[in-house]
């Protein structure tokens, strides 16, 4: 009989130990892909998506409770995907086994009712608990998912960027609605708190102070919220950021890392929650082997993308000269036809194309997408941003200061006129500016369209880095093509910039 007791205590005791032993739930996470994911890309930066998927693979084979969130800007951003309107990438992520994720405002460039067709594609849920239909106040997709995962529940819900309204082209959102994020999360909140253990957002807000909504904003406005797996800012959070209670972490963009969020959790109660952000020697160190199904399927998709590249896309009626020493020290054809491009894609006053994103002549005759993607071949967006007439000055003067030396920020300009004397110090150098026939206003505030390489400052024009954006309007290779077939080439002669006095020009550099 006491045999019996001491053995059935003894049983009770190892329950109870089982039951409250601390449990690990480990969440990988990425953001803002743009579909960058073959490895070595991005000078060598990019991890690779075979690599991504061949490490958490590892590690869900030894810890059931893990998971992986992408929080959005993953389906649109290299000519590889763009090409097939995101369609091969979706079989890619499929396999690498992504367990959820939201939308960013880029996943909307092909078209709201092309991202739900993608979605249905999906073996993950995308999740978003703001986005509704206009037609009849529907929400666009599943707001959330709950997941058992080795005796922990968690929930997760998705959140979208209100500025994806304007952050991608106005028509490619024109049937939805964005919700204010705040009182979504708060609804979520509500709905999933009582029955999960640990709840997750996973949201394209970001971090930056110029947004009206931000992941801290909502961290600070809304209570329950243990974790917030974020994107938009292509913010690197080594650590992450506390807000109260809630920990939010993001992994800057490009796969440049993979986020990896630890919480332990003791009798459904969250004991510790840290962050930490890997970079590609750390994911070797998980798995020292891509993903070799994934590596397979990436050479289909560029075997496929080769194909969809000789296909004819446009025409030219004449050949303009990408010759680096013409566009980076003078206004040019080619350059002229860009700047036009970017102003009738961004309905903007005036617009800037810099030289040095020139890099291959436009062919005479029937154009294919790869001659289109050859003259612009980074993958940058472009952007219509809100300028003064004194920034406006201040980067032009930067755009002349170092001729006749070539300089890749050379400024070829839409919308407006202006003359520089290259025999006066850098700096002081632009005459007279006119602005649609007007002379410029330094007090006024224009529309600028230009790329996300200069408003981040690229070519050192730091004046242009602060500006406010109030437009995105997809990648510019596509605005360029878009006003080839719709407006045709005309009126993109050179004259917009006087060179006022002459100076000895090198013969080569």
């Amino acid at each position: 009989m006491i045999k019996k007791f001491f053995g059935v205590l003894v049983a009770l005791l190892i329950l109870n130990s089982a039951i409250c032993a601390a449990a690990e739930l480990v969440i990988f996470h990425t953001n803002d892909m743009h579909s960058r994911i073959q490895n070595g890309e991005d000078n060598g930066h990019i991890i690779g998506l075979a690599e991504i998927s061949a490490a958490v693979k590892e590690v869900k084979s030894k810890n059931p409770a893990t998971l992986w969130l992408d929080a959005g800007d993953t389906l649109h951003g290299v000519p590889m995907i763009t090409i097939s309107n995101g369609e091969n990438l979706i079989p890619l992520l499929n396999e690498a086994g992504i367990d959820a994720m939201t939308a960013g405002n880029h996943d909307f460039n092909y078209g709201s009712a092309q991202l739900e067709k993608l979605a249905k594609k999906m073996k993950f849920p995308l999740l978003d608990a703001n986005v509704i239909r206009k037609s009849n106040g529907k929400l666009l997709f599943k707001p959330y998912k709950i997941f058992k995962l080795d005796g922990i529940k968690v929930g997760v819900f998705g959140l979208s960027t209100p500025e994806t309204a304007y952050t991608t082209n106005p028509t490619n959102v024109k049937a939805v609605e964005f919700l204010n994020p705040v009182e979504s999360a708060q609804m979520m909140i509500k709905k999933l708190r009582p029955k999960c253990d640990v709840l997750i957002a996973v949201m394209h807000m970001g971090v930056d102070a110029g947004s009206e909504f931000t992941s801290e904003r909502i961290a600070r406005e809304t209570s329950g919220i243990d974790l917030i797996v974020d994107g938009h800012s292509h913010t690197a959070l080594p650590d992450g950021i506390r807000i109260g209670d809630t920990l939010i972490v993001q992994a800057g963009c490009y796969e440049h890392f993979l986020g990896r969020a630890a919480i332990e959790v003791e009798n459904h109660k969250i004991i510790s929650k840290k962050a930490e952000l890997l970079d590609a020697d750390d994911v070797k160190k998980i798995s020292p082997v891509p993903d070799k199904k994934i590596l397979t399927m990436l050479d289909e998709v560029n075997v496929q993308a080769e194909k969809l590249l000789d296909k004819v896309v446009s025409h030219s009626d004449k050949e303009l000269s990408s010759y680096r020493l013409l566009v980076r020290r003078n206004e040019s054809e080619l350059g002229n036809l860009t700047a036009d491009a970017y102003r009738w894609a961004a309905k903007s006053d005036i617009a800037v194309a810099n030289g040095g994103s020139l890099r291959s002549d436009l062919p005479a005759g029937d154009l294919r997408r790869r001659d289109i993607i050859a003259i612009f071949p980074f993958g940058n967006t472009l952007r219509v941003a809100e300028i003064d007439g004194k920034t406006i000055r201040a980067m032009l003067e930067h755009s002349v200061e170092f001729y006749p030396a070539s300089f890749g920020g050379f400024m070829n300009v839409s919308g407006m006129t202006f003359s520089y004397d290259p025999t006066q110090p850098g700096g002081s150098r632009v005459k007279e500016i006119f602005v649609g026939g007007q002379p410029l206003d330094e007090e006024k505030i224009y529309t600028i369209a230009l790329t996300d390489f200069m408003t981040a400052g690229g070519d050192d024009y730091t004046m242009l880095a602060g500006l406010k954006i109030v437009g995105e309007y997809g990648n510019y290779e596509e605005a360029f093509l878009n006003y080839l077939n719709e407006v045709g080439m005309k009126n993109y002669e050179v004259g917009r910039i006087t060179r006022l006095k002459e100076v000895p020009v090198p013969d080569a550099e």
